[in-house]
């Protein structure tokens, strides 16, 4: 409800999951219901291993099967989000990943915001949203990218997935996404041969806020 409330989602589109690791289940919005009435008993549960329904009487996201594989994968995860929102969407329908211009970034992201490969058609045709959860996983093995630092992703053609601690942190980083790849949009206008920033300042606004010697905010 608060991808909705923050005007990330429209429809009935995206979706939002949560884990509990101890019990190997995944919590997952229902397919193709309206947000406005969508209650806790509609949301249904799944297991890790294998994908099967365990409890609830709807049908699981379509894209439960990306969120299983993000889950298998980056095992410090705790919530996965997926929306369409305007601005991170369309990056990705460039099929381009977000450079990091500025320290706006620089305090989410150790970097850029990557964006996949495109799907080859076999991998449409056939397990297309588990291939999905695949290919995000295997851009983040070549770009050497640890998930905890880069906690999105660009699907090609497709639309941004964003994860965290807990699903209100992914619903966080969602928001956070479509505001940079809206300044990101909005500075390329002004400076089209603009290079991404400094390293050194790039390290020292995430590290501030990330890293072992993190003095950003309150204890």
């Amino acid at each position: 409800m608060k991808l909705v409330a923050e005007g990330l989602v429209i429809q009935t589109w995206g979706n939002a999951s949560g884990i509990d690791r101890a019990r190997g289940l995944v919590v997952i919005k229902p397919s193709g219901v309206p947000y406005d009435r969508m209650k806790p008993k509609h949301m249904v549960v799944v297991s890790l291993a294998d994908g099967k329904v365990v409890d609830g009487n709807l049908k699981p996201s379509s894209d439960t099967a990306t969120h299983l594989e993000l889950y298998r994968k980056f095992k410090e995860i705790g919530g996965v989000v997926h929306t369409h929102s305007l601005y991170a969407t369309a990056w990705a329908q460039a099929c381009s990943g977000i450079p990091s211009f500025g320290t706006t970034q620089a305090d989410y992201w150790y970097g850029d915001v990557p964006c996949t490969r495109l799907l080859k058609p076999a991998e449409i045709k056939k397990n297309y949203e588990a291939n999905t959860g695949e290919v995000i996983v295997e851009t983040f093995k070549k770009l050497k990218f640890d998930p905890q630092q880069h906690p999105a992703v660009l699907v090609a053609s497709h639309g941004p997935f964003t994860w965290g601690k807990d699903v209100a942190d992914a619903v966080h980083n969602a928001g956070v996404l479509e505001f940079i790849a809206q300044l990101a949009s909005e500075t390329l206008k002004i400076n089209p041969k603009l290079k991404p920033m400094q390293s050194v300042l790039l390290d020292k606004h995430f590290l501030r806020k990330h890293g072992p010697g993190a003095y950003y905010g309150q204890k």
